[in-house]
């Protein structure tokens, strides 16, 4: 009788089942929690730590990074929004929840028979169709004069702002955003906030007490000086110069301001707020905004908000899916509605008809008005450029391709193999 014997492990179409739902089910719950706060009218959550910390936020970076995620799909969306955050500083809660509608779309048609990668080639090509529609609706401000091109960043900040805990004050922040940007040329190094270590005088030599070094680094640099560590050759050191540095009082805090520096693109924003958690969220929004405005005074392109461009590159993945034969068009139009599920769900939170509105406004873009969106302090639809409510390019490019390549990723998994622990090496005496 043979001793060997050989292990065989089966995989049911039972298991590729299992694991395909658990991932749509951890993904989809992701979405389904932070799309309440989408919009000008979305809701906050309250963060509860387990030092009983409370924080008050609406901001879907802030909010995914700090639940407990086990289910691995979700994870990938967690990431996919702190990506979005790095990368654009807006649209956190979009791609999230544009990504959470593609696989709640992707469930029903592998239930309906089709082959993951059949959906995957009709999301592609509905990718591409819906990026050529967002090209054509950009509106280049490289060839504005610089009055036309501040007014522009300043509806682009807005409407950044609309969103957030400094809407009721957006107009003081927007300029206040617009003009940081302005002044750092579009440089993406941003420092929402710049805390001031206190400051000492002795004998009449001005001296900077347990300074952090980011705070040197950027004294270094906006004064034309360099940093040294030791004071061994002061000779060949470059020394910095500025006009006057003075003492400024801000509430109970003293701050110094220097002025007239070599480098004047530096700029400090001191918020200040009633608590901790409502500070926290202002120094969040206004950093959102002034990473947008960065990357637009970059890539000076811009679209309509509202919902327009998501309504706008659905229609054209709908009328692509009607020229396309074969299973690929449902994918295709699978894609059209979780663009259109996006201003759907803007029009849920401010507490309107969506299904009117939605429906009015394909009748609008079917018929070529692509600048037409959802003006959420009527709650009717409207030309996105008479009111103002405009958004960078980047971060809608950002958003159609970060969300569908996240639900590719996850909707091809057909099963969660958890690995085995990593084998130490023996401890040698």
């Amino acid at each position: 009788m043979n001793s060997h014997c050989v292990h065989v492990i089966l995989i049911t179409e039972q298991g590729y089942r299992t694991g395909r739902l658990s991932s749509f089910i951890g993904a989809i719950a992701i979405g389904d929690l932070v799309k309440t706060t989408l919009g000008p009218k979305g809701m906050d959550k309250i963060l509860l730590s387990s030092g009983e910390t409370v924080e008050v936020t609406n901001d879907g970076a802030t909010i995914l990074k700090s639940i407990g995620v086990d289910n691995p799909a979700a994870k990938i969306l967690v990431e996919m929004s702190k990506v979005q955050d790095d990368e654009v500083g807006d649209g956190t809660t979009s791609v999230t929840v544009l990504a959470a509608e593609l696989l709640r779309e992707g469930e029903q048609l592998i239930a309906a028979k089709l082959h993951p990668q059949t959906i995957v080639q009709g999301w592609r090509e509905a990718t591409k169709l819906a990026l050529a529609a967002l090209d054509s609706a950009a509106h280049q401000l490289s060839n504005q004069s610089d009055a036309e091109f501040r007014n522009r960043l300043l509806s682009i900040a807005r409407t950044t702002l609309s969103s957030k805990l400094l809407t009721q004050h957006k107009e003081h922040f927007a300029n206040l955003a617009v003009d940081a940007v302005l002044r750092l040329k579009g440089s993406g190094n941003l420092d929402a906030i710049q805390s001031q270590e206190q400051l000492f005088a002795d004998a009449g030599i001005m001296a900077i007490e347990h300074a952090d070094f980011e705070g040197v680094e950027r004294l270094a640099l906006v004064t034309g000086g360099e940093i040294v560590s030791t004071f061994d050759s002061p000779e060949t050191t470059k020394l910095g110069h500025c006009d006057l540095i003075e003492e400024v009082t801000i509430g109970e805090d003293k701050l110094l301001r220097f002025s007239g520096v070599a480098m004047g693109e530096a700029c400090t924003i001191v918020l200040r707020g009633a608590t901790k958690s409502i500070l926290a969220e202002a120094e969040r929004s206004l950093h959102d905004a002034l990473c947008v405005l960065a990357l637009t005074v970059k890539n000076p392109r811009t679209v309509c908000g509202g919902g327009a461009m998501e309504m706008w590159m659905a229609e054209a993945v709908a009328q692509g899916a009607a020229k396309t034969p074969g299973k690929i068009s449902l994918a295709m139009e699978s894609f059209g509605r979780a663009l259109r599920r996006l201003p759907s769900i803007i029009a849920d939170n401010g507490g309107y008809d969506s299904a009117d509105l939605i429906s009015q406004l394909r009748a609008s873009h079917a018929n070529g008005e692509k600048s037409m969106g959802l003006d959420m302090n009527n709650g009717v639809i409207a030309d996105m450029n008479e009111l103002g409510i405009i958004e960078s390019y980047d971060v809608k490019h950002h958003l159609v391709t970060s969300a569908a390549e996240a639900a590719e990723m996850i909707i091809r998994v057909d099963d969660i193999i958890k690995a085995a622990p990593r084998r130490r090496a023996p401890r040698r005496h």
